[in-house]
């Protein structure tokens, strides 16, 4: 992550993101398999280092080879092509995407860390029971403990989706991306970006014309009503 400032002055904290080169590697149509979809690749990676499975998908798309495989489900698949490249101009500043990785892996935590539980009382008598999570459930009824109940255990490490996400800056040249916010993941981490799922609300912007006609109606005199003639 490292922060720019926008036209304003303001500073925009933003994750810089490698985007592609991603070719095409296979297209996957609902007849087949039941969905729709692109598989890609991304990385380098020494043909060496490839298994005979993957080095013949690259020799026979004839795209170079590519350290990890994707599958992207589009309803317009039929639109790509085998061996096209996908590149980081799909994207424009103001886009919204949605970012999925892997988080960070963070071992065993407590219910405080894990689930965000307030903890105990500090004083009254307690010793020992600060950051324990508290009783589980009742003893006559239900006897048991309920399926889902939040306990201590593994956190992090699971696939995480970051939602609505603003594409601040595109640079083409370098096949970067700058992402207001954070993504999850550690450095050098694989990530997939897509469109937002989320509907994107429209600012709705006042002109200024429509304020100066309105002062323009408030200064102006009312017009002098006619008289009735009278007896």
């Amino acid at each position: 992550m490292t922060r720019i400032y926008d036209v304003h002055g303001n500073i925009v904290p933003v994750t810089v993101l490698l985007a592609g080169p991603c070719p095409i590697t296979q297209i996957i149509t609902a007849e087949k398999r039941g969905y729709s979809a692109v598989q890609v690749s991304f990385g380098d990676v020494k043909e060496k280092s490839l298994n005979k499975a993957a080095a013949g998908i690259f020799k026979k798309t004839n795209t170079p080879a590519g350290r990890w495989f994707r599958e992207l489900r589009t309803a317009k698949a039929s639109t790509f092509q085998v061996g096209q490249t996908i590149k980081c101009d799909a994207f424009a500043a103001g886009d919204y995407v949605d970012v999925t990785g892997i988080s960070k892996g963070k071992g065993f935590a407590g219910v405080m860390k894990r689930h965000n539980f307030a903890g105990g009382p500090s004083t009254h008598g307690q010793s020992d029971r600060a950051r324990a999570p508290g009783s589980s459930g009742s003893n006559t009824y239900p006897a048991r403990v309920y399926k889902g109940k939040r306990f201590p255990g593994h956190l992090g490490a699971e696939v995480v989706t970051v939602q609505h996400l603003e594409v601040v800056q595109v640079m083409p040249e370098k096949d970067l991306i700058l992402i207001k916010g954070a993504v999850p993941g550690t450095k050098e981490s694989l990530l997939t970006i897509e469109e937002t799922v989320k509907r994107i609300k429209k600012r709705i912007i006042h002109l200024p014309e429509k304020k100066e006609k309105k002062k323009e109606a408030k200064a102006a005199p009312a017009a002098a009503k006619p008289k009735a003639a009278g007896k």
